[in-house]
């Protein structure tokens, strides 16, 4: 009698469509899943990219108001500096630059690594259907 209750709970729970994974496949599924994870880190190191990024275009704009007599602290690692306007604004202008070169890159590598998960998602959602969700 035990064995049919544990057949029949077993029946329960299996899956009419049942999907062999090859290998091939199970290494597509978890170079997805990385890619994945890389993403989530990538939005997160482009959004705090962009909020520096606005941080010095601010401050750029706020030192206009000042003399060219004054010296102006910047924030430098840990450290405030000070120097005249000129140079402040030089560089600032620097780290605006950088800062949008950092951006490009992450965005160039973020459009890398989607374009692979695309082509993963489209293997795999052709190979399993609705037996796999690939989706956040």
């Amino acid at each position: 009698m035990a064995a049919k209750v544990a057949n029949s709970t077993s029946k329960v729970f299996q899956n009419h469509d049942d999907v062999h994974i090859s290998f091939e496949d199970q290494q597509r599924i978890n170079r997805f899943a990385k890619h994945n994870v890389r993403m989530d880190n990538l939005k997160m190191e482009l959004e705090m990219k962009k909020n520096d990024l606005k941080c010095v275009e601010e401050a750029l704009e706020e030192i206009e108001l000042f003399d060219e007599d004054e010296d102006i602290p910047i924030l430098i690692g840990e450290v405030f500096l000070s120097h005249k306007l000129n140079k402040t604004q030089q560089l600032l202008a620097e780290t605006k630059e950088e800062a949008i070169k950092e951006i490009a890159s992450i965005e160039a590598k973020a459009k890398v690594i989607k374009a692979e998960m695309d082509e993963l998602k489209a293997h795999l959602y052709q190979r399993f259907g609705s037996n796999i969700s690939l989706e956040n």
